[in-house]
């Protein structure tokens, strides 16, 4: 494993010099077609946020009378992170077998088709925290230094998204179930991260357990800048950085083992 890291960083890097200008056409041209033939383009993925903001909103103030404060501040942040780890994910199924001419005749690094699609969900994200900010600020979220460390949360999950896109790019050539699969993943880990409720509410017994899950770090982290205005804990950051690198490299090696057979079946 630590041989197999060694010699893929400089690969990486010179890939990355070398079809930089590659990278960033795919990049762009995924981001467009994202909202191209839309009215409303870019501001229907402001829309799903909101609205889930607003009904969790209705049903844990006013329904089941929570005593969480400022709810719209505590739940859109997370909305917003988990919304960019679902949909990076989600779109990465199809990185690959969306571009099988591209894979079949077209030499270049096949792992940076899984790149642009992350990239393009990256802007994307950034740019809902962006939009989302003055919303915030009306709902309560106070101006705090904590805030410039979003970014930093938006990368660290960022590396996650991508060893986690690299699986299931090369998958889902394979083994067309994946899709469903995933699907069935992501509905079950939004319940099992605490997006719209208080990880406080689990019992002791399973904090630990509760813990590994690195969205659930990651959440934590995003909510500590946002809701509670303090800096997030280095073990929130370290823990999501080093999870999200392991996981990167293990999806890399997947990569770079299935990768000689796109071809066939593609």
């Amino acid at each position: 494993m630590i041989e197999a890291t060694r010699e893929a960083n400089p690969g990486i890097v010179q890939q990355l010099s070398e079809y930089k200008d590659v990278l960033w056409n795919l990049t762009t041209r995924d981001f467009k077609l994202r909202y191209r033939n839309s009215v409303l383009g870019f501001f229907w993925s402001l829309l799903n946020p909101l609205f889930m903001m607003v009904i969790f909103s209705i049903v844990f103030s006013f329904l089941f009378r929570s005593d969480i404060t400022d709810y719209p501040v505590f739940v859109l942040p997370a909305i917003l992170l988990w919304r960019f780890f679902s949909v990076s994910t989600m779109y990465s199924l199809d990185s690959l077998l969306g571009n099988y001419q591209l894979v079949t005749k077209i030499y270049f690094p096949r792992w940076l088709l899984v790149l642009a699609t992350g990239l393009a969900n990256l802007l994307g994200s950034s740019l809902e925290f962006i939009a989302c900010f003055p919303i915030l600020l009306i709902f309560g979220m106070r101006l705090n230094y904590s805030l410039f460390l979003i970014p930093v949360v938006l990368i660290s999950v960022f590396i996650l998204i991508m060893g986690t896109s690299l699986a299931l790019s090369c998958l889902n050539l394979f083994y067309r179930d994946f899709r469903q699969i995933w699907e069935i993943l992501l509905q079950a880990g939004f319940y099992l991260t605490p997006v719209f409720y208080s990880a406080s509410i689990i019992p002791a017994k399973y904090n630990f357990e509760y813990s590994l899950n690195p969205m659930t770090q990651a959440i934590d982290a995003i909510r500590a800048a946002t809701y509670y205005g303090i800096l997030p804990s280095a073990f929130n950051i370290a823990f999501i950085f080093v999870s999200g690198v392991a996981i990167f490299f293990v999806g890399l090696l997947l990569f770079s083992k299935l990768e000689p057979r796109f071809g066939d079946v593609v």
